[in-house]
């Protein structure tokens, strides 16, 4: 059995060779040992929306990907906007989450935009800021959030969009949109609020990293402000690494939010990942019920699943390929994240064949919704044991069973 190299041995995580083999995992040179993933944008629904996900089932879903910490986005029912809002969702981890949950808190009340929340209030129970859903609109408004987030200690995580610039649009405004009519949405909705929090950023001091950029313009402007010294980071999705909306089809599946751009808007984030300017690869996991994403592209709701999935499509189709290396891919994945929030790695890791070739099947998802494009992709590296806190989270001859 061999084991992922990597220099930071902060980061190296103790293998119980005993709980290995209680767990049916045999000694063998085919087996890889990975360090625990880390995802800093998930959904995972509860409380509000459990016929979507629960955190029970969204964390054995991540845990089936090999991941061993997640972030959890606030826009729940309630919203995670005040401590009493933030404890209902810390109740429900703490009795049925299998592995490392850390919610998020509101930047606004109901994230509306309108006021801000008690981010004093809820700052030593979140992991950080956030109106995922919702770009903050006002200037006024984001600058007093930074402030205030900079004087706690805190990263504003920002999902970046103008509302002015969305004009209806559901798709990118691109190709297939103008040739199949359908309502598009600019880059600019994106990249323009990414400028202008840039801005603030560097005028507050304020730690900030931005949610899953998805266009040329983003990587570009977040390259030139790491340049200048702003305290800045980001994170894409493996959909926006590895499809394009030359490859949509009139369904649901392929309706995210932001939505897949153009080819060279592709070829721009993989240059990202590679030089550095992209920090994480986050699955940005958004499960909706069946029917919710039977309405096709202009009427489904917006968003896809891929958290058991994301190592082996970035492994099979970037690190094989040659685009990437695997320890550049274990920096996304695993280091980044985890420096850039604050979250320990401890006895968190999982146990890979990276020769074993499969076919994604939502016959074999774990989590609730089962919307992703990547249906019948076929990758390489199975995940046969995650383990997170010293415990088993999932176990590939028990779990798929």
């Amino acid at each position: 059995m061999k084991r992922s190299d990597n220099s930071e041995l902060v980061f190296s995580p103790t293998v119980d060779i005993k709980l290995l083999r209680d767990a049916g995992i045999a000694l063998s040179p085919t087996y890889t040992i990975l360090p625990g993933f880390c995802d800093v944008h998930v959904h995972f629904r509860e409380p509000g929306f459990s016929y979507k996900e629960t955190i029970a089932t969204g964390s054995k879903a991540a845990a089936h990907g090999g991941y061993t910490a997640v972030c959890t986005m606030p826009n729940l029912n309630p919203v995670s906007d005040s401590p009493e809002h933030l404890k209902m969702q810390q109740d429900i981890i703490d009795r049925d989450a299998c592995i490392h949950v850390y919610p998020y808190a509101a930047i606004t009340m109901e994230q509306k935009g309108e006021s801000l929340a008690d981010l004093d209030a809820m700052a030593d129970n979140c992991i950080a800021f956030s109106d995922d859903g919702h770009g903050v609109q006002s200037d006024d408004m984001m600058r007093e959030a930074m402030i205030k987030a900079k004087a706690l200690g805190k990263i504003i995580t920002a999902h970046c969009e103008v509302n002015s610039l969305l004009r209806g649009g559901y798709i990118h405004k691109g190709g297939y949109a103008n040739e199949h009519g359908h309502r598009g949405i600019c880059s600019e909705s994106e990249w323009r609020q990414i400028e202008r929090d840039l801005k603030l950023a560097d005028e507050t001091g304020c730690a900030y990293h931005v949610c899953h950029i998805s266009c040329k313009e983003s990587v570009s402007i977040i390259r030139d402000a790491k340049k200048s010294g702003v305290d800045v980071t980001c994170e894409t999705g493996p959909h926006y690494l590895l499809l394009d909306d030359s490859m949509l089809e009139e369904d649901g599946k392929w309706k995210m939010n932001p939505p897949l751009r153009d080819a060279s808007d592709r070829e721009a984030l993989l240059e990202g990942i590679a030089d550095g300017t992209i920090d994480c690869v986050a699955t940005d996991h958004a499960p909706h019920s069946a029917e919710e994403k039977s309405r096709g592209l202009e009427k489904s709701a917006f968003g896809v699943v891929g958290i058991e999935f994301a190592f082996p499509l970035l492994y099979t189709y970037l690190v094989t390929q040659g685009v990437i290396s695997m320890e550049r891919l274990e920096e996304l994945l695993v280091y980044n994240p985890r420096r850039r929030f604050g979250i320990p790695l401890g006895n968190d890791y999982s146990v890979w064949d990276l020769t074993e070739e499969w076919q994604i099947d939502e016959r074999e998802m774990l989590s609730m919704g089962k919307a992703t494009p990547f249906e019948g992709w076929r990758v390489m590296g199975r995940n046969y044991l995650t383990v997170s806190g010293g415990k088993v989270a999932y176990n590939l001859i028990k779990d798929s069973k």
